[in-house]
């Protein structure tokens, strides 16, 4: 959940509400690949329950969770993807369109920064995380935002199913 954490954090409730709006919330099963290795990518994902694997030639090189991010560097970069991420457990993800994020970012400059913002903290976070010892850390303005930023994730989730009416 660490990922969603830099990205809820720097996000306002509206920008939640517009994230669910369009998004699509989709089931995964189990063995199935989200993104594949070398295949366009026109989503971004938010997992909102399961388990993923992240794999480089077929060996696991990260595990995704409730709260992670996944399609994040082909976003950015508009490159295709580098691994396959593929269900370990029965999963569901929030697939918020490419084109869509783009198009709002045109019309509202202050999403488009925030969204942005959160992006280079996280993987400047992932950079730093890869160094031995720091696997663990957490920014200390991540900190300042933790509680913000976990309860951001559970209305999401109740957005996305139904059990709120407003985030």
């Amino acid at each position: 959940m660490r990922k969603s954490l830099y990205i809820l954090g720097d996000l306002l409730d509206q920008d939640l509400i517009w994230l669910a709006r369009k998004g699509d919330l989709r089931k995964i099963s189990v063995g199935e690949t989200l993104i594949a290795e070398g295949a366009p990518l026109e989503d971004l994902f938010i997992i909102t329950d399961g388990k993923l694997s992240v794999l480089v030639g077929g060996t696991e090189v990260a595990e995704l969770g409730t709260g992670d991010v996944a399609g994040e560097m082909s976003f950015v970069e508009k490159q295709p993807p580098s691994a396959d991420v593929r269900a370990k457990t029965e999963a569901r993800v929030l697939a918020v369109p490419r084109q869509a994020l783009l198009e709002e970012f045109r019309r509202n400059d202050a999403f488009a920064a925030r969204f942005y913002r959160a992006l280079a903290v996280f993987l400047s976070d992932r950079l730093r995380s890869m160094r031995p010892g720091r696997e663990d850390e957490l920014d200390e303005g991540l900190l300042d935002t933790l509680h913000v930023a976990g309860d951001r994730m559970l209305r999401l989730i109740a957005l996305l199913e139904g059990e709120g009416a407003a985030v």
